[in-house]
């Protein structure tokens, strides 16, 4: 595994990462793939497997572990795992393209630390925790009691920041979606 580019945009639930990502694949003079991980959750809302997620159970997840076909995986919440599978990897850089993660902040710095030189870690920062909760609360998709651990697990993320190469703060979205888009050009161009 040591072919293309990876591009890791990471940062605690409703900084807006997903939506900088998919800004970003819509630009073809990056050649972007997204890559899709696996996750041991049910789909939520109109989330589509094979698409924004592999929705596989927690007990096929556990075998893929073992097995180490895994990039990196994490337990982000009891009994909810998340990962990139080596095949995903393999597969977008058969196509020829470069890969870019939309993936939780311990799982990027993994990948960061497997591939120093192909990867660039981006770090999306909120205005502040207020904002993140009040996005949070506004998408609808989910509990106060799953909205209040994910800010709990905010905290903790921001203070990963600085690990990272590049912090975005997404004060603006129109600014923060160029400032990346400049950020993954000037990286992809290398």
């Amino acid at each position: 595994m040591n072919k293309g580019k990876l591009i890791v945009f990471s940062a605690p639930s409703g900084s807006g990462k997903t939506t900088i990502v998919k800004h970003l694949l819509g630009k073809e003079d990056l050649n972007l793939e997204f890559s899709i991980s696996a996750a041991s959750r049910d789909p939520r809302g109109e989330e589509v497997h094979g698409k924004d997620y592999y929705f596989i159970s927690l007990e096929q997840f556990k075998k893929h572990i073992k097995a180490e076909e895994f990039l990196e995986w994490e337990e982000v919440y009891r009994d909810n795992f998340y990962g990139t599978l080596k095949a995903e990897i393999e597969r977008i850089w058969a196509m020829g393209k470069n890969v870019i993660f939309d993936i939780d902040v311990a799982g990027g710095l993994r990948i960061k630390h497997k591939f120093p030189e192909q990867t660039l870690a981006v770090f999306v920062k909120p205005p502040s925790v207020d904002e993140l909760k009040r996005r949070l609360k506004q998408r609808s998709t989910e509990s106060e009691d799953k909205i209040n651990m994910r800010i709990a697990k905010a905290s903790v993320e921001l203070a990963t920041a600085p690990q990272f190469d590049t912090i975005i703060k997404n004060y603006d979205l129109d600014t923060a979606k160029e400032e990346a888009y400049q950020l993954v050009k000037e990286f992809v161009n290398k």
